[in-house]
């Protein structure tokens, strides 16, 4: 299809497959192995400051010679209102004192939204990756359009198609539909206005109506029969990220890798209990706890990330992992442990599709 080879052609790989950028599991080995596939490896920088997102850049860089995605987070700015903070951390504190150690006294604001982050975009400008795309909303127009004029193709997400009319608006180049089953981070905009919850195909089948900009189809997909289905949807692209969990080039720790090959995978849950933005993961004792009836809720995104992060770390020392973010699509019990690169062959061969050499 047109959208598609255009789409090829201008990202430089071979086979629509994109590897979602998942901040915290996907390395610089996973991105170049996928990409030496035949695919678009990707990498999540949202969590990195430019000098550590620089240094990922260069090890990717080292290990493969083709293009690779950079992922960036464009959320509003953290809300601080230090009364919430406080009364989710006193929500919290059994969870603490089971974990053998005190709440923080105060949250911080761990990551910075690339919406205020002009050092992360002056490297993007100097190292220039192939492709750089957007979470959770989208930077300026200056920003897109400088970030285009240094020859980078750009990529925003959107889980509605209000959300993709604002990206095509904004010049950005082409859509990742995001459908409800993705795992990890939801891509919405605004995270406390009401969510329709759009499934995969049903989103990409409206977007194909809507605009003329590639598609690629992102959630649940985790084999080369759903890309197939997406592909003749309407989509450009596949982008997978729960079928990677598992490769030996991702960091995911052995206790994530056990949830993900256990029986829990088949219960994943959206949810704002951990991060304080919904994303999808493996049903925990955090999840449950925090989303009880009599919990506070949550903290601002990425405050509230803060306070998950210092308990899983405080656990995980003990050997529990009930507090730790497995996040995961729908489609986790169909996760294959393998090699990235045999997962990519595998899933074309499971496509029917004969493409490139």
């Amino acid at each position: 299809m047109p959208s598609s080879d255009s789409m090829l052609k201008r990202t430089g790989i071979r086979y629509p497959i994109i590897q979602a950028p998942m901040a915290g599991v996907s390395t610089p080995g996973l991105a170049a192995a996928v990409t030496n596939a035949g695919g678009l490896g990707s990498l999540g920088i949202g969590a990195s400051s430019a000098a550590k997102a620089r240094d990922m850049i260069e090890q990717t860089r080292a290990l493969t010679a083709g293009p690779f995605n950079v992922n960036v987070f464009c959320h509003k700015p953290a809300r601080r209102d230090e009364s919430a903070e406080a009364s989710w951390l006193r929500y919290l504190s059994p969870l603490f004192e089971e974990a053998g150690t005190v709440p923080p006294d105060s949250l911080s604001e761990i990551y910075t939204s690339f919406v205020e982050d002009t050092e992360t975009l002056n490297m993007l400008l100097e190292a220039k990756p192939a492709v750089v795309s957007f979470h959770f909303g989208l930077p300026s127009a200056q920003c897109i359009a400088r970030l285009q004029k240094a020859g980078i193709y750009t990529l925003a997400a959107a889980t509605c198609p209000a959300e993709a009319a604002m990206i095509e608006a904004a010049g950005v180049d082409a859509i990742v539909a995001q459908g409800i089953e993705a795992g990890g981070h939801r891509g919405v905009f605004n995270p406390d206005a009401p969510d329709e919850g759009w499934s995969t195909m049903v989103l990409v089948r409206a977007l194909s109506g809507q605009t003329k900009l590639p598609i690629i189809a992102a959630g649940g997909i985790m084999d080369g029969f759903a890309m197939k289905a997406a592909l003749e949807a309407g989509a450009a692209a596949v982008q997978l990220g729960t079928a990677f969990v598992l490769c030996p080039e991702s960091s995911a720790n052995a206790a994530y890798r056990d949830a993900l090959k256990s029986e829990k995978a088949a219960q994943t849950r959206l949810t704002k209990a951990l991060s304080g933005r919904p994303a999808r993961g493996i049903v925990n004792r955090l999840i449950s706890f925090g989303e009880a009836n009599d919990s506070p809720g949550p903290a601002d995104y990425p405050v509230a990330y803060d306070a998950a992060k210092r308990l899983n770390a405080a656990a995980s020392k003990k050997g529990n992992h009930e507090f730790a973010a497995h996040w995961a699509g729908q489609g986790a019990p169909l996760a294959r442990e393998l090699p990235a690169a045999e997962l990519v062959s595998l899933i074309m061969q499971e496509s029917g599709m004969q493409r490139g050499g």
